[in-house]
């Protein structure tokens, strides 16, 4: 109840060729054929003048001046060790007073 089983689609297969004919079906499928390879060729089209438009107008323009970062001095790390912290718990191991 939830789809097509291999059967149905062989069926249904059958049928378009009996109406159809071996003929004719083979002709719509090679007309689809054509019909996305003209697609394809025009996507493949709008997508080279995309890439000369940019380059045309990246040849026209000036170029662009990238702003200068402000030079900010390193604050020095510091590497000193610190002392134990007096508040802390005293450790398992050490004695308590």
């Amino acid at each position: 109840m939830g789809g097509f089983s291999i059967w149905h689609i062989l069926i249904f297969a059958i049928i378009l060729l009996l109406l159809f004919g071996g003929n004719r079906f083979s002709s719509m499928m090679g007309d689809v054929a054509k019909g996305l390879k003209s697609f394809k060729q025009g996507m493949a089209d709008e997508d080279d003048e995309k890439v000369k438009r940019y380059e045309e107008q990246r040849r026209n323009d000036p170029p662009r001046q990238l702003p200068r970062d402000e030079v900010r001095p390193q604050e020095p790390i510091d590497v000193t060790p610190r002392a134990a912290d007096p508040a802390a718990p005293p450790r398992d191991d050490e004695p308590r007073a």
